[in-house]
């Protein structure tokens, strides 16, 4: 099974009905891809589900995007991440997710801000970034 890092942004896309974010969220559910999860990356899927302003005009409540939230954490894989790498993102905030696939050994993180990954200074062999489009036009034959 693949192994992925779905980032909080893939996951807000999915509860605003976004196609590509809603079917890789859906993806996890159905248990045909393995999201891995880490507390740091939990605490963030929490902050964001908070921000109500971010939700306007969502077709789902805050107490179903909790729901939602909570069957998706469901299939997710706990990772703990012993080692903190510094691979220098844009973002620095984005670093942890990049900590949480290497420590769970993860195909790939699936990412709408793919360009925020370019420029690493390090690079880990195997592991790609993907947009939600890239990463469903990979899995269909």
């Amino acid at each position: 099974m693949i192994r992925a890092v779905v980032d909080t942004n893939v996951f807000v896309g999915a509860c605003l009905g976004t196609g590509a974010a809603n079917r890789v969220v859906g993806m996890c559910l159905e248990g045909h891809l393995q999201a891995l999860m880490g507390s740091t990356l939990m605490a963030e899927y929490e902050d964001v589900l908070g921000r109500t302003a971010l939700f306007k005009g969502c077709r789902l409540t805050a107490r179903e995007r909790s729901e939602l939230l909570d069957i998706f954490l469901a299939q997710t894989k706990w990772v703990r991440v012993y080692f903190g790498w510094r691979p220098n993102l844009r973002d620095e905030a984005d670093n942890h997710l990049i900590e949480l696939a290497v420590a769970g050994s993860a195909d790939s993180i699936v990412t709408r801000n793919v360009r925020d990954f370019s420029g690493m200074d390090l690079s880990f062999a195997g592991l790609r970034i993907l947009s939600p489009e890239q990463f469903l036009k990979e899995q269909t034959p």
